[in-house]
């Protein structure tokens, strides 16, 4: 036999081996039989049922071994995934934890003594507390705040912040505006309330709740903080859309509360963001826009010249540019006026369907005060005249102005200040 043939068969052979044929095959190749019983030694654990020459009872050992291998897989298997399915349960049903308990909005120091743009004092707040409210006065969540404050009749200084320098806030990391610093007539606690609906939903669970105060209010509103996909770092706060009644209130259905809720995200999530696009639609509108800023915020007494200039030129400039982007952001039509009266007209067929004066029935309710206050932020503007002209919000809106300047909510406010 030729040595060629040979080395076939010898390869055929150790072929029919399925785990060492190819590192046996390479020691019989170099006819070092030796060497060969060595490696086959070194991994005596795969090739020991195939060398035994008993082919039925190394084929059972085999089928053993490996069955055992692969339920003790399988089991390891269905442990981890055991686990982690209990662990992401516990994740989606225990409640987001508050380790701080509502220390975030805690000051540690009394903030700088500002001399306020204006004091809004109404007789019958007899809770006292003392707040102030850092603003810019076209801001449409300040705008909020305050309609909000306003129908109420909460006693309230105004800290008008520059848009530009923001040299009123330099003394806080949360540089943005609207905040409330809120001082208490029993306690050395300073609260720093964030957000303008966080400040409301607080405000309005204290009025309603009677068992709890402010201090302990809070800390059902935590705070997460977050990074987001551009780097910039981020707050969210936690329930703040929910009102902590402590009790479900008289009066009120659960349909009621939940839509209440709904419009009050539609206002934050839809409505403001036509807003901007269409006061700053074009350079004249812009600037047009700040003039009216100016004159309402009276910038003139409160901020030196140059930085009354500054913000004006300055402001319509950036925020023509800023109006562009946030049109194509927010997907808004060609004509953005359109938006804004598409979205008015949503909220004008829901009140029409609801049957009442308000969208709260007789009075306002959260819903109301939320889409009144941002609109209040542009109705100096030609944007917002357009859209009396072109809409029906007249008369709602005339009739929501009357009733927060009146402070048609304020016996609740009287009544929380005499249980305290």
């Amino acid at each position: 036999m030729s040595k060629a043939s040979s080395a076939v068969i010898t390869m055929l052979s150790y072929a029919r081996r399925p785990f060492s044929c190819l590192t046996q095959n390479v020691f019989v190749l170099r006819n070092t039989v030796g060497t060969h019983r060595s490696h086959c030694l070194k991994n005596q654990w795969l090739q020991r049922p195939f060398s035994t020459g008993k082919s039925g009872s190394s084929k059972t050992y085999m089928w053993k071994r490996y069955g055992k291998l692969l339920g003790v897989g399988f089991g390891v298997g269905a442990f981890a995934g055991a686990y982690y399915a209990y662990e992401f349960y516990k994740k989606i049903s225990t409640p987001v934890a508050n380790p701080s308990e509502g220390g975030e909005y805690i000051l540690k120091e009394s903030p700088p003594e500002y001399a306020p743009a204006r004091t809004i004092h109404v007789p019958t707040d007899t809770t006292g507390l003392k707040i102030t409210l850092f603003q810019y006065q076209t801001c449409p969540f300040c705008c909020k705040v305050r309609a909000y404050l306003d129908f109420y009749g909460f006693n309230y200084d105004v800290i008008e912040v520059n848009s530009v320098t923001r040299s009123q806030t330099k003394w806080t990391d949360y540089r943005k505006v609207p905040f409330l610093v809120i001082r208490f007539p029993d306690s050395e606690t300073i609260l720093q309330l964030k957000d303008s609906t966080m400040i409301i939903s607080v405000l309005q669970s204290y009025l309603h709740n009677k068992n709890e105060n402010i201090q302990s209010l809070v800390k059902c509103y935590p705070t997460i903080n977050y990074t987001d996909e551009e780097g910039e770092k981020r707050i969210e706060i936690m329930n703040k859309y929910f009102l902590m009644y402590g009790q479900h209130p008289s009066g009120r259905t659960k349909e009621d509360i939940v839509e209440e809720r709904k419009w009050r995200k539609w206002v934050d999530d839809v409505l403001v963001h036509v807003l901007s696009p269409n006061v700053y639609r074009t350079p004249s509108e812009a600037f047009q826009a700040f003039q009216w800023f100016s004159k309402v915020g009276n910038w003139e007494e409160l901020f030196a010249t140059w930085e009354r200039l500054l913000v004006v030129y300055v402001g319509a400039a950036a925020m023509y540019i800023i109006g562009k982007n946030l049109k194509r952001r927010h997907q808004l039509h060609d004509d953005v006026r359109e938006s804004f009266y598409e979205e008015v007209n949503v909220w004008l067929k829901a009140l029409k369907k609801k049957g009442t004066r308000f969208m709260g029935g007789d009075v306002p309710n959260l819903s109301d005060l939320s889409v009144y206050g941002v609109l209040t932020a542009v109705e100096g503007c030609d944007a917002f005249q357009d859209v009396k002209k072109n809409t029906k919000i007249s008369q709602w809106f005339e009739s929501m102005t009357e009733v927060v300047k009146q402070h048609g909510g304020a016996t609740l406010v009287s009544e929380r200040g005499s249980s305290a």
